[in-house]
C-alpha cells in the first residue's frame, strides 16, 4: 500500500497534468504545488521513478505512467466521496471539507468507501462539481464552459468551482453563486475587467472580477446550448 507522501505526490501531478493539458508538470511547479523544497521534490520524483510511477526527465518535467494515473484516480475517488459524504451526511459546508477529506483520503479503507458510495447512490461529482473517478478509474464527461467564455444574454447553471480555498467558496456563497444555481450574464466589462450576471433566485446581481469567473464552469442552457449542440 502506497505511504500519504507517495499518494500526495501523485494526486498533485495527476492534477497539475489536467492543468498542463496534459504536458509534463515542471519541478518547480510541484513543489510549490506541495510547498515543499524543489530538492525535495526531486528526490521523491526519483524514487516515484523507479517505482513505474512516473515518468522523469531533468529539465523538462515529470508525467504519470499508467500505473500512477490508477493509483491517483483511486486517492480522488477516496477524496472526492469523502468531502460529498461530510456535506450531504455531516452538513458541513462545502468550504470547511477540502482539509478534512485530505487528512481522511489515507486511512479510508476500499471497504468502507465503497459502502460510502452505494450509501450516496453512487454520486458522479463531488461537492464542488469536481467529476468522481468510477472503481474502474472512470470519469463522466459533461459539457462545461468557464463565465469568461460566454456571451452576454447567456444561460447558465453552475456545474463545477476549480478554487476549493475556504475563503473563495464563500465568497462564492455570500454571492449565491453554488453548484446547480441558474445565472444569466447580463455585462462583460474587458476594461474593467468585471462579469456582471442575475443569480437565479438570490434576487440580486452578482459582479465578479474576471479572474474569479474563470474559475467557475457551468452548463449551458436555453438557445445557446441548443445552438452548441446543432454545431
Amino acid at each position: 500500500m502506497a505511504t500519504s507522501t507517495v499518494e500526495n505526490y501523485i494526486k498533485q501531478i495527476y492534477l497539475e497534468e489536467q492543468r498542463h493539458e496534459g504536458h509534463p508538470v515542471p519541478m518547480g511547479k510541484l513543489a510549490a504545488a506541495l510547498k515543499v523544497f524543489p530538492g525535495t521534490a526531486t528526490t521523491m520524483i526519483k524514487s516515484l521513478a523507479e517505482a513505474n510511477l512516473v515518468a522523469y526527465e531533468s529539465r523538462v518535467g515529470v508525467r504519470l505512467t499508467g500505473s500512477g494515473e490508477k493509483l491517483a484516480l483511486h486517492v480522488l475517488r477516496r477524496h472526492r466521496v469523502i468531502e460529498l459524504f461530510l456535506v450531504k451526511v455531516l452538513d458541513m459546508n462545502w468550504s470547511e471539507v477540502h482539509e478534512e477529506a485530505e487528512n481522511m483520503e489515507h486511512a479510508l479503507s476500499d471497504e468502507v468507501l465503497a459502502r460510502m458510495e452505494k450509501f450516496l447512490g453512487y454520486p458522479t461529482v463531488d461537492p464542488h462539481g469536481d467529476p468522481i473517478p468510477s472503481p474502474k478509474g472512470e470519469l463522466d464527461e459533461r459539457e462545461l464552459v468557464k463565465l469568461t467564455e460566454c456571451s452576454p444574454g447567456s444561460e447558465l447553471r453552475i456545474g463545477r468551482v476549480l478554487d476549493q480555498e475556504g475563503k473563495f467558496l464563500r465568497f462564492l456563497e455570500k454571492n449565491g453563486l453554488e453548484l446547480g444555481v441558474t445565472v444569466k450574464l447580463l455585462e462583460m466589462d474587458p476594461v474593467g475587467q468585471t462579469v456582471s450576471m442575475s443569480v437565479e433566485g438570490a434576487g440580486k446581481t452578482a459582479t465578479l472580477s474576471l479572474g474569479v469567473a474563470e474559475k467557475i464552469e457551468a452548463e449551458l442552457l436555453g438557445e445557446e446550448k441548443s445552438q452548441k449542440d446543432e454545431g
